[in-house]
Formats: C-alpha cells, sequence, structure tokens
C-alpha cells in the first residue's frame, strides 16, 4: 500500500520534532554559551562527518564518507586550515532519519564541531535541516535532491533540479523519448521530484504513462515490471534510492527487458551503486548526474588516482562522492577567506568561491548557497563506468525553486 504524502510527512517530521524537544537544553546551552558558533580554540578543528554507514543506503554513503576523509588527510599533510589540523569526528545516520537529527545534535553541541559534511536523502537532510537552523551550525549536503529549498545554514554541493532532472527530460525529449514512466523510492525526494517531472511534462508535451512508489530497501518489482511492459513507455525515470536500485534492474534486466527496449534514465545511480547492481545488469541504461569518473580534466585525474591509491585499484569514484570530496575543500577556502572559522563569517566569505574540481569549474552561489555547476547525461559502459553522451554548455547558475521556468510556478 502506498503511503500518503501527508502520511509521509508525519512520518519524517514528528520524530524530529521529538528529537528537538529532547534535546532542546543542550541545543540553547550551545547557542547561549558565549562562544560564536563553529569558533574552536584547541589545537586542533574538529569537524563532523555524518553517513549512512549501516542499513539500506550504506551502499552509497560509506564511499561519501571515504571521501571526505581523503580531503581531510590532503588537507591536513599540506598544514591544515589556519595552520591547525583538522580532526574528524565520524557518525552513523544509520539509513534512519530520526537517527540523523539526534547525530547531528551530538556533533554540535557534544563535540562543538565546526561544521558537518554529510546526509544522502532528501529525508535525511529535512531530518537535520531544523537541528541545524535552531543551532545556527553550518551543514555541507552533497547530494543532488529536488529543489524546492533553501536554509542559511546549508550548502549544497550537489545538483539542485534545474541541474540534473530538468537536463535528463530535456536530453530525453531531444531523443524523442515523450513517453514516460516515473519509478521511485516513497519519500521526499522521489515524490517531490516527480512532481516537477509532471509539470514539466505538461509544458514540454511528454506524456507520464504511470507512477510508482516502492519503500526504501524494497526488493521484489515483478509487480513494477509488469506495469512497465503493459504501459510501454518509451524510457522509464528513475529515481529508486540505496540497495533498491540493485533488485531493481536484475529483476528488469531478467525479465528479458533490455536498455535498447526500454531505457532507464538514472538520478541516484552512479558507479559506486553499478558496483553493487553488477554492470551487465545495467549496461546501456542512462543517468543524470554533473561529473564521473571518466570525466577528462587533470583535476580529476588527480582526484581519481588519490582516492584509488588511498582505497584500493577496484575502488570508484562518482559524483556524490566527489561532492563530498570538494566540499571539505570549498568550507576550507571559505575559512580562509574568513580568518575564521565562525559560521557566520564563513557564510558570508563563501559567496563567489570559485574551485577547479574534478568536475569542472564550480563556484558557490552567495544568494543559494549551492553550487554552478555542469550538467552531464551518460551512459553505463558494460565495464561499469558511465560514459558522457551530452553536456551542457557551460555551468548551470542553480534555480532550487526554479523562478526561471513558468510551468513551475505552482510547485513550491
Amino acid at each position: 500500500m502506498r503511503t500518503k504524502p501527508s502520511r509521509l510527512l508525519l512520518a519524517v517530521l514528528l520524530p524530529v520534532a521529538l528529537v528537538a524537544a529532547a534535546c532542546g537544553d543542550k541545543a540553547d546551552e550551545s547557542v547561549s554559551s558565549g562562544l560564536a558558533q563553529g569558533v574552536q580554540t584547541g589545537d586542533t578543528i574538529k569537524i563532523g562527518v555524518l553517513h549512512s554507514l549501516s542499513g539500506t543506503m550504506s551502499i552509497s554513503e560509506v564511499s561519501v564518507r571515504d571521501a571526505t576523509l581523503l580531503a581531510v588527510e590532503e588537507i591536513n599533510a599540506k598544514g591544515g586550515v589556519l595552520g591547525k589540523k583538522l580532526e574528524a569526528v565520524v557518525e552513523d545516520g544509520a539509513s534512519d532519519w530520526p537517527t540523523f537529527a539526534e547525530k547531528a545534535q551530538k556533533l554540535i553541541s557534544v563535540d562543538k564541531v565546526a561544521t558537518t559534511f554529510g546526509g544522502w536523502t532528501s529525508a535525511s537532510r529535512k531530518a537535520m535541516l531544523p537541528v541545524f537552523e535552531r543551532n545556527k551550525a553550518l551543514l555541507w549536503y552533497p547530494v543532488q535532491y529536488e529543489g524546492l529549498e533553501q536554509s542559511p545554514y546549508i550548502f549544497y554541493t550537489g545538483a539542485t533540479t534545474n541541474q540534473q532532472i530538468i537536463p535528463g527530460l530535456e536530453y530525453l525529449k531531444a531523443q524523442g523519448m515523450t513517453r514516460i514512466f516515473l519509478v521511485g523510492s516513497d519519500y521526499v525526494f522521489p515524490r517531490t521530484a516527480n512532481k516537477e517531472i509532471k509539470a514539466y511534462a505538461a509544458a514540454n508535451g511528454m506524456e507520464i504513462l504511470g507512477e510508482e512508489y516502492t519503500s526504501l530497501g524494497h526488493t521484489e518489482y515483478s509487480t513494477v515490471i509488469n506495469k512497465l511492459r503493459s504501459a510501454r513507455p518509451q524510457a522509464v525515470f528513475n529515481t529508486l534510492n540505496g540497495d533498491s536500485n540493485v533488485a531493481f534492474f536484475k529483476q528488469l534486466k531478467d525479465a528479458g527487458i533490455s536498455a535498447t527496449d526500454m531505457p532507464v534514465l538514472s538520478v541516484s545511480v552512479a558507479e559506486e551503486e553499478i558496483r553493487g547492481i553488477g554492470a551487465a545488469n545495467i549496461a546501456g541504461h542512462l543517468t543524470a548526474w554533473n561529473y564521473y569518473q571518466t570525466t577528462n580534466n587533470p583535476a580529476n585525474a588527480a582526484f581519481v588516482k588519490a582516492f584509488k591509491d588511498k582505497y584500493g585499484a577496484n575502488r570508484v569514484t562518482d559524483d556524490p562522492i566527489e561532492a563530498g570530496y570538494i566540499g571539505v575543500y570549498l568550507w576550507k577556502a571559505a575559512v580562509e577567506k574568513a580568518g575564521t572559522t565562525e559560521v557566520e563569517a564563513v557564510k558570508a566569505a563563501a559567496a563567489g568561491i570559485t574551485m577547479d574540481a574534478p568536475e569542472g569549474t564550480v563556484t558557490i552561489d552567495g544568494e543559494t548557497q549551492h553550487l554552478h555547476k555542469t550538467a552531464r547525461i551518460g551512459v553505463v559502459t558494460p565495464e561499469g563506468l558511465i560514459n558522457e553522451v551530452s553536456a551542457s554548455p557551460a555551468p548551470i547558475k542553480p534555480d532550487p525553486y526554479l523562478k526561471s521556468y513558468p510551468w513551475a510556478a505552482n510547485l513550491s
């Protein structure tokens, strides 16, 4: 049985409210201690790293943790930040949204970190958002998401809607694939993304033939695949997350449906997930991201080498891994520009900072605290990598509320 959006919202917000109430005294103590948020007086600078190291989302998030720690190690090897070494305090969100809120509060109030890097699902981010806002503490969030959000205490280093989902739809339309079926996990990101997709489709001559959701961790897709067979879409737009993708693509292949028959365009499947799915089960299908391991520039060659040297030649890099990695460097640049780790000073200093990142040139947009990013469409290879088949001619300015799109006027 599908979860209605209203019940889903309650399921996310009620636990957060309970955590907030339980942690209220600590939060107040954190803010009113007389020490500006983010300022540290010791010989090291503590930073929080908060990802799902267990549960259904660990297939994706463990590697983002690894990339964050690689950046910390590199920065420390070059003298640290403001002459101090970084000390990472790592916590496990356990693929559980209230746990993310609880661990975020601990990092802020108990560990007193200067900033935190973490999260993957929008449910985890929305659980953490009131914690960071209440404490006036900073979160660097490394994953593409559905947009329609802008927090003064979050920097978004992954794509927003106009930098991934819309370019993906524009690519399908350009290829003549206008009859689309939507498949997603049942939580905030897929449901909101699909509202945006349906609005885009209505304004651009595309037809949505069906819309199916399954819970995170779901592994039985025969019913969904039968509906795909009946609908016969020209393409599937996939917003499944976590290890559900493993089951979906394996069962799709077992059902005899190939990328030639029915291409699937995914926005949460990257090189790391392909390792779990198996390249043979997903080769030929499409992805929309801002970075691939195959992205060709000197900064990426150095990043891929460093990551493999650190974690093993069999490991891969991907978009959220890269976004997690550059988040640490962007925070470092803002801290050094500000001359302090104090949150408000760092926020002010961050606007306009540009980095020659592995994905290409990125710039922090001061108004939205999102990045200017290049959109890239890719096809999965039999070797398990992703080759770029289309890209935006330049980095795209973030537009989280889709203000430049008239068809999106009623979404937010």
